[in-house]
């Protein structure tokens, strides 16, 4: 299973900023934590960024047992 971090609004979705979570690909393992986490953890993914290892992918992009996926919402604020 992939590392899944969680960030800002997305980890305040879910109630954790980490976990576990199974699929070979990014689609799969987005789609595994929107299950686990419910509407609120959709609508927060549906507008960030996805990043595997330090970078942005895909969403076909394949994961594997020591891969980390990255969710990374939109961040505001100002100076």
């Amino acid at each position: 299973m992939a590392v899944l971090r969680l960030f800002a609004q997305a980890r305040e979705a879910a109630g954790t900023s980490s976990t576990e979570c199974a699929g070979s690909t990014v689609q799969e393992v987005l789609e595994n934590a929107t299950s686990q986490f419910g509407a609120e953890f959709a609508a927060v993914l549906s507008l960030s960024k996805v990043w595997v290892n330090g970078e942005e992918v895909p969403l076909s992009c394949a994961v594997g047992d020591k891969d980390e996926v990255a969710v990374l919402p939109p961040v505001s604020g100002g100076m």
